[in-house]
């Protein structure tokens, strides 16, 4: 079984501690450190820029997932590939053509990611599955923290899982947006292999505990999903059953 990444999110951290912050996450057994970018316009909150990335890069060895919601996308790849950056995550909607904007990320070096809000269906990332190596599905909209998950993005998640199996690439599947005990099971039962978490981890008293918890119910989730196939197939392959 697959071991499930977990990724806090910077934007739900303590602003005036970020460095200590994310040392904190590091040690507490982070995968990923998952920073959301916002221009105020794309998605209607403003976060930081490529600097905060710069003071922040020297601070932990985590990998830099970083979430570009901004509009245009194309002009600012450059710098925060410069600042730190090693996945940088666009969405379709970000500019005028998604393939050459992965070309452009994969040029700089870096890993790429395409993210699908709610309303974008998975047809927008089916033909350019060759240049991610991180599909993000997001289950809110994009813009705050502390939104309640959408449970109609599961079977978004089950079919991308799909389309990724059929590809034959090791791509992650990401889930961000209300991701907490209760939802974390369902996500990893559905297909995603990484959690992207906020409140979940730096409003807990003990982030170690928190990763910890999530992960377990995530797993939980996975493994309960292979026992359900599982049951299935015996069930269709016994009398009556299409294995007949």
């Amino acid at each position: 079984m697959p071991r499930i990444a977990i990724a806090p999110s910077l934007l739900a951290a303590d602003f005036a501690r970020l460095g200590e912050e994310a040392r904190a996450v590091e040690r507490a057994g982070a995968d990923w450190l998952h920073l959301d970018v916002m221009d105020g316009r794309f998605v209607p909150n403003i976060s930081f820029g490529p600097l905060v990335l710069r003071a922040l890069r020297p601070q932990v060895k985590l990998p830099f997932d970083v979430h570009l919601m901004i509009a245009p996308v194309d002009p600012y790849l450059a710098e925060f590939a410069a600042a730190g950056a090693d996945r940088i995550l666009i969405h379709p909607e970000a500019g005028p053509h998604l393939h050459r904007s992965l070309q452009a990320i994969r040029a700089l070096g870096k890993q790429a990611g395409v993210v699908l809000n709610p309303a974008t269906p998975v047809e927008a990332v089916a033909w350019v599955l060759d240049l991610v190596d991180t599909v993000l599905v997001m289950t809110v909209n994009p813009g705050f923290g502390r939104q309640a998950f959408l449970p109609s993005q599961l079977p978004k998640i089950a079919v991308l899982r799909g389309m990724i199996a059929a590809s034959g690439r090791s791509i992650a599947l990401a889930v961000d947006g209300g991701i907490a005990p209760g939802s974390a099971g369902q996500a990893a039962a559905a297909g995603a292999d990484t959690l992207i978490a906020g409140s979940a981890v730096f409003a807990a008293p003990d982030y170690a505990h928190a990763i910890a918890a999530l992960r377990a119910e995530a797993q939980g989730g996975v493994a309960a999903a292979v026992r359900a196939a599982q049951a299935a197939a015996i069930a269709a392959s016994g009398p009556g059953g299409s294995g007949d």
